[in-house]
């Protein structure tokens, strides 16, 4: 769908400036007067990982003058094989410093606002007031769910993305103007149906192929050059090759967005009770865990990640039971004694404790952060990856 320009031209380039963008300026429908609405535009990006660190880069190259990426993660190994703006040399970083500097590399002219906090009803609409657009490129849809309704309410456009394994999707929700991401997903999955990319994995070309699609959709909402992908979604297969769209229209029986809501458990998210020595519940801290093993109490804690993963480090002593072999392995828990499950980061742990519970054992928990959080605040000397 074509729309009018979303933001006003900036005063004229220098030609220095106008040298650096000579390649898109040749672009049939695209002028100085299109560039200089780049340079004037303001554009908040929720994520420095995989999507963020596509599309941004293509963000500053094309003269988006003022970037706010909000994100509060530090890089790790294993985002290097597809969050590109990160190096061996930033593991440790806070991933916003991180691709901070790698934008000042590509122009230091373009402006980088680092919101380190994480987003949520509280806050988004105060950061969000200041920009013209929205761009989520997060991995859970609790902040989904949340960027729609932000933008909604702000009467701004939002372009988002989504990647797992092998495909991924992008589009534009825009309210007042096209249907919304609430018309396409009136209703969230349910909490485990959908693996992140820490259990489901993904091809580091895909988040490429959708980062730049949105940094593209980008670049035409706010020049209002082309057809953005209004009530329209790309999706990706890069095991075939191939593209598809689907068409979707706003649901005239929805409510409309009236406020922000709690998103956790709108999303069926809940908090757990603190655990407990006696009778752990459904979350463990690292400390907790840590306490447990140094006080004696037996208790059977169970390494449910690949066999590669247990090579790098593991938490000892542990059973080693691979998530996606515990159902023909439940004889091999315990069930006099309690039970902690651990993964990386602690999604796939709570994704086998809720089968766990569904298969009435009691006593059994995970721990929260996964050994991830075990290794930055218990054991320094286990490998991070």
């Amino acid at each position: 769908m074509a729309q009018a320009p979303l933001v006003e031209p900036s005063p004229t380039l220098e030609p220095a400036r106008l040298a650096r963008y000579s390649r898109q300026l040749t672009l049939p429908s695209f002028d100085e007067v299109a560039q200089r609405r780049l340079a004037n535009a303001r554009v908040l990006v929720i994520g420095a990982g995989g999507l963020g660190s596509a599309a941004v880069p293509y963000l500053a190259s094309a003269g988006v003058g003022t970037i706010g990426i909000a994100d509060t993660d530090i890089v790790e190994l294993s985002n290097l094989h597809r969050q590109i703006v990160h190096g061996i040399s930033d593991v440790g970083r806070s991933k916003l410093d991180s691709i901070a500097d790698s934008i000042a590399a590509i122009d230091p002219e373009i402006t980088i606002n680092k919101h380190s906090i994480r987003l949520d009803s509280s806050n988004i609409l105060g950061v969000l007031s200041d920009y013209d657009l929205l761009v989520d490129g997060s991995d859970n849809f609790p902040t989904r769910y949340l960027a729609n309704d932000a933008a909604s309410l702000s009467h701004k456009p939002l372009v988002w993305g989504a990647i797992l394994q092998f495909g991924g999707q992008v589009g534009v929700s825009w309210a007042g103007v096209g249907p919304t991401y609430r018309d396409l997903f009136p209703v969230p999955p349910s909490p485990g149906d959908i693996p992140n990319c820490e259990v489901g994995g993904v091809l580091p070309g895909v988040c490429a192929t959708i980062g730049s699609l949105m940094a593209t959709e980008v670049l035409k909402i706010i020049t209002g050059i082309g057809d953005s992908l209004i009530g329209r979604v790309t999706t990706y297969d890069a095991f075939s090759g191939r593209f598809r769209e689907l068409e979707y229209q706003a649901d005239p029986s929805a409510a409309p967005v009236t406020e922000l809501i709690d998103y956790q458990a709108f999303c069926g998210i809940t908090p757990n009770a603190t655990a407990s020595v006696d009778s752990l519940s459904a979350e463990v801290t690292a400390v907790e865990l840590a306490e447990l093993l140094s006080s004696g109490t037996e208790i059977q804690v169970i390494d449910i990640r690949e066999t590669f993963e247990r090579e790098i480090a593991a938490i000892l002593p542990s059973t080693f039971i691979p998530l996606g072999t515990i159902p023909e392995n439940l004889g091999e828990i315990r069930t006099d004694v309690p039970v902690v499950l651990y993964c990386h980061h602690g999604s796939r742990s709570a994704r086998a404790l809720g089968f766990l519970q569904a298969n009435g054992m009691t006593n059994v928990s995970h721990l929260v952060g996964g050994i991830d959080a075990y290794s930055r605040l218990v054991d320094s000397s286990l490998q991070r990856y």
